[in-house]
């Protein structure tokens, strides 16, 4: 396989994509660390991919506080949109295709049906409009890309919706989760393997893809799952979403339409309970 470069590498899906590199056996790739590979440092990232000659560059650095966004709107601009802006820009100069992570955030999620990469993306929150940017940034810039829309992000790794209802369910009886928001878990293994399989296809069919794992859920009925996969007692209430303020207002319904990808890259995607149950078995075997 080319040479890949991976941009965030100690982050959620930069770990998943070290344990998927290893299993599958990929060798040629490195994983800088975030001082040699600083996406607001332009030269240092031209310098970076110079020297390494990647044919591949995947992008899994991002401001992903949601909330804090609204407040630190020019720290997730730089990161998200400048960050992407400088990444496109070195891979123009290295000759290197660009692999970019996005969100079903750049949708405002007001309507009940499959988002299509055709949509019109709305963002609803500071974070959402920063991932568009960078989305439309990398578009400018850079013909050879794949920018990945994906979901509800969460692996045995980092900081995710999963493990914090683990640990809370190790301290609660009772927990009150929102049940008006919808979309699709993603396990960050299943994403990693998918960018993997884009890499390996060869093909150059550039764009805007979405990836999430198969099915619809809540939060609410993804916690429920948590719980009864993991075997914890915990009794999970609905609740709607105005009972629970955040600064940063969510879609409620951003389920994305995943059959671009899957016709393009011949991609066999997992649903998210078997995807749950694979998760839940490598946290309780860490």
């Amino acid at each position: 396989m080319d040479k890949i470069v991976v941009i965030g590498a100690g982050g959620q899906l930069g770990q998943c994509l070290k344990t998927v590199a290893s299993r599958r056996g990929i060798t040629e790739i490195v994983f800088p660390s975030e001082t040699d590979a600083n996406i607001l440092n332009l030269e240092g990232l031209q310098n970076l991919l110079a020297k390494a000659q990647p044919a591949f560059v995947i992008n899994c650095a991002a401001y992903t506080a949601v909330d804090k966004a609204e407040d630190e709107v020019e720290l997730a601009k730089a990161v998200n949109e400048t960050g992407a802006a400088n990444l496109a820009i070195a891979c123009a100069d290295a000759g290197a295709t660009l692999i970019h992570v996005s969100t079903d955030f750049v949708f405002e999620g007001h309507e009940v049906k499959l988002l299509l990469e055709s949509d019109v993306a709305n963002p609803i929150n500071v974070y959402g409009q920063t991932k568009l940017d960078g989305e439309k940034a990398v578009i400018a810039l850079l013909k050879s890309h794949f920018i990945l829309r994906t979901s509800w992000l969460y692996s045995e790794y980092a900081n995710n919706f999963v493990k914090t209802m683990l640990k809370l369910g190790a301290d609660r009886d009772e927990l009150n989760i929102i049940a008006d928001q919808v979309g699709t878990p993603t396990y960050a293994i299943d994403l990693a393997n998918a960018i993997f399989d884009i890499i390996e296809s060869g093909s150059d069919a550039y764009g805007i893809y979405h990836y999430s794992n198969e099915g619809v859920t809540s939060w609410f009925d993804f916690a429920k799952a948590i719980f009864d996969i993991s075997n914890t007692a915990v009794k999970v209430n609905p609740i709607p979403g105005s009972a629970y303020p955040t600064k940063a207002t969510r879609p409620a319904f951003s389920v994305m339409d995943k059959t671009k990808i899957k016709e393009t890259f011949h991609l066999e995607i997992p649903y998210w309970r078997h995807s749950l149950v694979e998760c839940i078995k490598q946290i309780n075997n860490s």
